[in-house]
């Protein structure tokens, strides 16, 4: 599996944007055990906000377990991930992150998505929430196969 992040904060950032650049470096390897431990026990994942393919209700994926199912049910299906950070805006305990996220699937497809990534961190540095806002048609719309 071939792996890009290109976008690193230097150290001494806000505790939120090392915690996106963790999540997303785990997610780039593959390492749902390094990912989950990234994560509060009472966190939330919305991925993205609202009713999804994902999540029918829109309340969000909660927990470890819930946590866990969403990596089966999306990530652990995706052959390869790239994210690229536009811009990165830290607030409190919080950071939105404006970027794509490229998607490599079975077959060879090819799907760019838009939005912005928002963490909450605890005190301890802990993923309370992710939210990412992305709009599943917008996304869809860049899917294309490409060769191998």
């Amino acid at each position: 599996m071939s792996v890009t992040v290109c976008w690193d904060p230097q150290a001494g950032q806000p505790a939120a944007r090392l915690a996106a650049w963790r999540s997303m470096n785990a997610v780039v390897a593959g390492d749902k055990g390094l990912w989950l431990s990234l994560f509060h026990p009472d966190a939330v994942v919305e991925d993205p906000v609202g009713p999804s393919m994902f999540d029918e209700e829109g309340k969000g994926h909660h927990g470890p377990d819930g946590i866990s199912a969403f990596w089966d049910k999306t990530i652990a299906n995706v052959e390869r991930f790239e994210f690229v950070i536009a811009d990165s805006h830290a607030a409190g305990d919080e950071v939105a992150n404006v970027g794509t996220i490229t998607t490599y699937l079975p077959g060879n497809y090819r799907v760019d998505t838009d939005g912005v990534f928002v963490y909450r961190v605890d005190a301890a540095g802990l993923i309370l929430s992710m939210r990412a806002f992305w709009e599943t048609d917008r996304a869809m719309a860049t899917a294309r196969q490409v060769d191998g």
